[in-house]
């Protein structure tokens, strides 16, 4: 398959993880690096291991996320986080999936791999959602992981709004509302590496669950 394809990777005080992030970019592919406000040389790294750097000022998953659609070319566009804690080696399954017609968008199933990978409150709050996700649109999907795939034409034409922690979570809601065939692939998950801002705290977590509850009332 010679698929052209962007990895858009939201990136804030990654240094750490960048190296090992982008050598598993599949060779063809470009690299999407999102650097939303790092302090610790994030951006110049990236550059100097041929990515291609969008800064975006206003902080959130979803403010970075989304930059990176837009400054997206290629046909599909898949997402990542830039912690090392998932593999983009794995991403041309998810391609392969669409381009063949089996899906429309594909998700990354976490499954945890090596202790500390996936907090207890993580996983509690990702099985809530999920639960909340399969009654509001009747999908039954494990998870809600940041490990995905879709084209780019059809994503912009989802008009997502959120620019939190809700991302990820419209764009599925969204796709099911819009009738798009949604499909989970098991990846294994990896200790990330630096601190998460996110899941890595109660406070993280609780600010998440409630920017997708928010996306869910839509």
């Amino acid at each position: 398959m010679n698929a052209v394809v962007d990895v858009v990777l939201p990136c804030l005080d990654e240094a750490a993880a960048l190296p090992w992030v982008l050598e598993r970019i599949p060779a063809g592919w470009r690299p999407v690096v999102v650097d939303n406000g790092s302090t610790d040389g994030s951006a110049d790294l990236a550059r100097s291991l041929g990515a291609t750097v969008v800064h975006e000022s206003r902080r959130g998953f979803g403010a970075a996320c989304h930059a990176g659609l837009l400054a997206a070319e290629a046909e599909y566009v898949c997402f990542c986080d830039c912690d090392a804690s998932l593999d983009p080696g794995l991403l041309p399954d998810f391609v392969r999936r669409i381009a063949s017609g089996e899906a429309d968008l594909v998700l990354g199933r976490r499954r945890p791999r090596g202790r500390g990978a996936w907090p207890l409150h993580a996983r509690a709050g990702n099985l809530a959602l999920s639960r909340m996700l399969h009654r509001r649109t009747g999908l039954r999907l494990h998870d809600l992981g940041p490990l995905r795939a879709a084209r780019r034409k059809d994503l912009l034409g989802l008009d997502l709004t959120d620019r939190r922690s809700g991302y990820p979570l419209q764009m599925v809601v969204r796709a099911a509302d819009a009738g798009w065939r949604v499909a989970e692939v098991d990846v294994p998950y990896l200790p990330r590496a630096g601190r998460s801002k996110v899941t890595g705290t109660w406070r993280g977590t609780w600010q998440a669950v409630r920017d997708m509850r928010s996306v869910l009332r839509e």
